[in-house]
């Protein structure tokens, strides 16, 4: 090892700061320094070993609660740790994930809600970090790779922010499925500027399904489908939203936040997105997926070997 300062060689080990990082000093001018490497954890104290069981049980739908009772490190230390790591995911999707390759893109999104349901939030005056937090998401078709998400209402002023990510995130010319909400129409080709394949699957539903039990949660009937080109040259064979369907399944499964019923929902807007990002990348460079046997990174040529949780991290800290 060679001192910053004086470029001399005769290192010798001088304990460690406060945070526990080895601090180096040298010998012949007595210039001390910690040495710069990436931290994983940032500054963070928690035993690596448990900060990634953490995460671990986090990305497989575990509550902050369950959490902390499985491994006895308490919330706020948990949600330090989920604030850490998802801030520099987030930065990760902003700065690496892009130019990704697609083929065939089916777009969706998924209700959450942040606090509290949007009709309490709008009887209580709160303003707009609570209520409905929508979740939209592009998956590729046959890589299963997630390409682009955002956090937002289900409006057109976000809808487009989706489209605008979304298009900075795949190279080249693609086909793109939708359902067959309206501003999608709109937000799409403008911010591919007409340069994609998109059509719309839209369905038409007629009312609940009536057995004579409780229908409050029954899906409704689909009374017919249509398909609606809006631009470019798509292949009508291949218009379909149900791999990304499938796809906000295993988001509610596997995100507690978004478990109906319970009190683990979201309470800060930030968290939402934190959480989301971690697993976003988890979910491409680290879970094995069933249909195609390995990682959606993997099938897209993205990496060469499924990423553990710990090279995720690592990765995380060098890109920061």
């Amino acid at each position: 090892m060679i001192a910053p300062a004086c470029k001399h060689n005769q290192v010798k080990r001088n304990g460690h700061d406060r945070n526990g990082n080895q601090r180096f000093q040298c010998v012949l001018c007595g210039q001390t320094w910690i040495e710069d490497k990436p931290k994983p954890l940032g500054d963070m104290r928690i035993d690596r070993y448990k900060a990634v069981l953490c995460l671990r049980l986090l990305l497989e739908g575990n509550s902050i609660r369950s959490v902390e009772r499985i491994t006895r490190v308490n919330q706020n230390t948990i949600m330090s740790l989920l604030e850490t790591i998802g801030r520099r995911a987030k930065r990760y999707w902003a700065t690496k994930m892009q130019n990704l390759p697609a083929a065939d893109v089916e777009c969706d999104e998924v209700w959450a809600f942040i606090g509290c349901k949007e009709k309490t939030r709008q009887r209580k005056g709160y303003d707009e970090r609570f209520g409905d937090a929508y979740t939209f998401t592009a998956i590729e078709r046959n890589s299963k790779l997630l390409l682009a998400w955002h956090v937002g209402r289900r409006t057109p002023t976000e809808t487009g922010i989706f489209a605008q990510r979304l298009r900075q995130a795949i190279d080249g010319r693609c086909q793109l499925s939708t359902d067959g909400y309206g501003p999608y129409a709109t937000a799409v080709p403008y911010a591919f500027g007409g340069q994609v394949d998109f059509a719309q699957l839209i369905k038409i539903y007629g009312g609940p399904v009536k057995d004579g039990s409780n229908t409050r949660y029954s899906p409704a009937e689909i009374m017919s489908v249509r398909l609606h080109s809006v631009c470019g040259y798509p292949d009508a064979s291949l218009v379909c939203t149900s791999h990304v369907e499938r796809h906000n399944l295993s988001i509610r499964m596997e995100v507690r936040r978004f478990t109906r019923l319970t009190n683990a929902h979201s309470k800060k807007r930030e968290n939402h997105e934190y959480h989301l990002a971690i697993y976003f990348l988890y979910y491409n460079f680290c879970r094995i997926h069933g249909t195609i046997k390995t990682t959606p990174a993997v099938k897209a040529g993205i990496t060469d070997h499924p990423w553990a949780l710990d090279e995720l991290l690592d990765e995380l800290a060098i890109q920061d």
